[in-house]
């Protein structure tokens, strides 16, 4: 009789600067949407922890916002340090870069990256290069800049070379018990995903005129066997942005209700009644008090 094989658990950090795909990744790789996705910066605010149980390997998988080479307010700051703290807390490292696109922002990230801890990089987007050829130099590029532990070129949106990338990072877990059951995709709260599913629909629809300062906090929730009834909050720091939100004849806001409640109805697999309010809070994205208040780390 031989012995089981050993089992392997560890953390394993997604950045990034913002726009590389790196939610896109996560969601693919842990095979359900936990991390909102939209071409707008910011969309990430959180660290976002999903779980994927591979026969005896555990990854959890930590989706960073992107790291924001503009220092100037409490968000960009709040949203520096959870990408420095994941990279401090984690076993393996995933750096994802857009194929053909090196700029600033990615080279900003490298002095972050922890020594000691494999890092792998991610070379995202290669369904849209237009020139497969470019993708060797570019590649080339990238490993002179740090010298990375495996490189994994791959299409997050078309599901390409992620097993390749899941038996990367594999290989450089740690060997550790299992922390989170085999069917666990998150330790994150089903308030928190409603939430971001919400915020997400607004950056969608109203994303360009809509500045930053908004937000969504979940004030009610019942919940049985037969449905869910659940009333929302729009934060917002001015109250020019309410009719931005609301569109004309409250046309913007029906239509983001509508597709969160049918992204929301897939997450609980039950009916859903969804109420969404707007609320002005002056200022609150500019301070950390506020922030944290409304549950930014």
């Amino acid at each position: 009789m031989t012995d089981a094989a050993p089992s392997r658990c560890g953390f394993v950090a997604l950045v990034g600067r913002p726009n590389v795909g790196k939610s896109t990744l996560g969601n693919a790789l842990v095979g359900v949407k936990l991390s909102i996705v939209s071409r707008k910066a910011q969309t990430t605010r959180h660290r976002i922890n999903g779980v994927l149980t591979r026969g005896t390997d555990q990854f959890i998988f930590v989706d960073t916002p992107g790291f924001q080479t503009r220092h100037g307010g409490a968000m960009n700051r709040m949203m520096n340090r959870v990408v420095t703290q994941a990279l401090a807390e984690v076993d393996v490292v995933v750096h994802v870069v857009e194929a053909g696109k090196w700029s600033a922002g990615d080279a900003a990230l490298l002095p972050l990256l922890p020594a000691g801890r494999p890092v792998i990089l991610a070379v995202n987007k290669i369904d849209a290069l237009k020139d497969r050829n470019a993708l060797f130099p570019y590649v080339e590029k990238c490993t002179q800049a740090y010298p990375y532990a495996a490189v994994v070129p791959l299409s997050a949106l078309r599901a390409i070379q992620l097993e390749p990338l899941l038996d990367e990072i594999a290989t450089r877990l740690p060997m550790a018990e299992h922390l989170f059951e085999a069917d666990a995709l998150t330790d994150r709260p089903v308030r928190f995903l409603v939430a971001e599913l919400i915020r997400e629909k607004i950056f969608r629809l109203v994303g360009d005129e809509l500045p930053y300062g908004c937000t969504v906090i979940i004030e009610q929730w019942e919940e049985n066997e037969t449905g869910a009834r659940i009333s929302a909050c729009v934060v917002i720091e001015r109250a020019s942005h309410r009719p931005i939100l609301l569109g004309a004849g409250g046309q913007h806001m029906k239509r983001i209700a509508t597709e969160a409640r049918q992204d929301i109805v897939r997450l609980l697999e039950k009916p859903v009644f969804l109420d969404i309010h707007i609320k002005v809070r002056k200022g609150w994205s500019a301070r950390e008090s506020a922030l944290r208040e409304l549950g930014y780390e």
